[in-house]
C-alpha cells in the first residue's frame, strides 16, 4: 500500500498555510492553480496543522478560508488512481477503508479542536471542499459562493462524513437529495438551509469573518471552548459509529468499475454510463 502518514515537504510546499495573527490562526488552504483541490497530502497536512494549533496558547479561534477564486473545488481528480494499491480487489477494498479511516483521524483532529472554527467561502466549495466546510462550527460565504456534493457523478461514495455532518445541519431528508442528484446551490440556498450563517459580498467576506473571529476571541477561551464541547457532544452522539460505517460502505466504491468510468467521463467532461458494477 503506496501511503504515507505524515507530510514529507519543504516549507514552502504547504497547501495549507498557517499564521497566526494576535489571537487567530488564519489556515489558508494554498493551491490556487488547482482551485484548492483536495489530496492525500493536504489531508497529511491538515492533520499536522490541527497539532500545531491545538496547544498553541496564543490561538482562541482558526479561520479557515482559501486562497484564490474558490475555497475548494473538491478532491483533485488527477491523483493516480493507484496511490492507494492492493494485490487483489479485496485487499484494496481493504486498503482504502483504513486509508479512509486515518483520514477520518485527521480531520476528526481538525473538526474537534478545542477553538472555534470560522469558515469563510468563496466561490466552488464542492465534494470534500464542502465537507472541510462543515467540519467548521460557524460557516459565513460570499455571494458567489457554489456548495455541492458531486461524488456520485463520478461513481463513488461520501467518504469525509459530510453527508452526515449535512444531514445534522438540515435534515436527511435534504442531505438526501443534495448528496443523491450531486446538485449544486448558491449562497442564498445555503442560508435558507441552514448550511451558512451569513452571506456578503465577495469583498466583504474576508473583513466580515475576521471580525466575527475576533468577536469571538474576545470572549473567555474556557468558556467558548466548553460551550463547543457541550454542544458538539449533543449534537454528534452516535456520529464515531456512523463515520465508522461510511468508511467501511465507502471502501466498495473505490474497486467498483463504476469509478474509472466516472473519473474518465469528468476528465472528458462528458456524462458517464454506469452499469453499477
Amino acid at each position: 500500500m503506496a501511503f504515507r502518514t505524515s507530510p514529507v515537504v519543504a516549507e514552502d510546499e504547504w497547501l495549507l498555510d498557517l499564521q497566526v495573527e494576535g489571537d487567530v490562526a488564519l489556515l489558508t488552504l494554498n493551491n490556487p492553480e488547482k482551485l484548492n483541490a483536495w489530496s492525500w497530502e493536504a489531508t497529511r497536512q491538515l492533520g499536522a496543522r490541527a497539532n500545531q494549533i491545538r496547544f498553541d496558547e496564543r490561538v482562541r479561534v482558526v479561520l479557515l478560508q482559501g486562497n484564490g477564486r474558490a475555497f475548494c473545488a473538491g478532491i483533485d481528480l488527477g491523483m493516480p488512481e493507484d496511490r492507494v494499491t492492493g494485490r487483489s480487489p479485496a485487499e484494496k477494498a481493504r486498503n482504502y477503508y483504513e486509508g479512509i479511516r486515518w483520514a477520518h483521524d485527521q480531520f476528526r483532529a481538525f473538526a474537534e479542536l478545542p477553538q472555534p472554527i470560522v469558515c469563510a467561502v468563496q466561490g466552488y466549495c464542492l465534494g470534500f471542499g464542502f465537507e472541510l466546510a462543515l467540519m467548521a462550527d460557524i460557516r459565513i460565504c460570499a455571494e458567489d459562493a457554489k456548495f455541492g456534493l458531486p461524488e456520485a457523478q463520478v461513481g463513488v461514495s461520501i467518504d469525509a462524513g459530510g453527508d452526515l455532518r449535512l444531514a445534522h445541519e438540515v435534515g436527511t431528508g435534504w442531505a438526501k437529495l443534495l448528496a443523491m442528484t450531486g446538485r449544486r446551490i448558491d449562497a442564498a440556498a445555503a442560508a435558507r438551509l441552514g448550511i451558512v450563517q451569513e452571506v456578503t459580498s465577495l469583498e466583504d467576506l474576508a473583513p466580515t469573518a475576521r471580525a466575527l473571529a475576533a468577536e469571538i476571541a474576545a470572549n473567555a477561551p474556557l468558556a467558548v471552548q466548553s460551550i463547543k464541547r457541550t454542544i458538539d457532544g449533543f449534537a454528534f452522539r452516535g456520529f464515531t459509529e456512523a463515520i465508522r460505517f461510511e468508511a467501511m460502505s465507502a471502501s466498495i466504491e473505490f474497486v467498483s468499475e463504476d469509478m474509472p468510468a466516472g473519473y474518465a467521463a469528468k476528465a472528458k467532461k462528458q456524462q458517464a454510463t454506469f452499469e453499477g458494477k
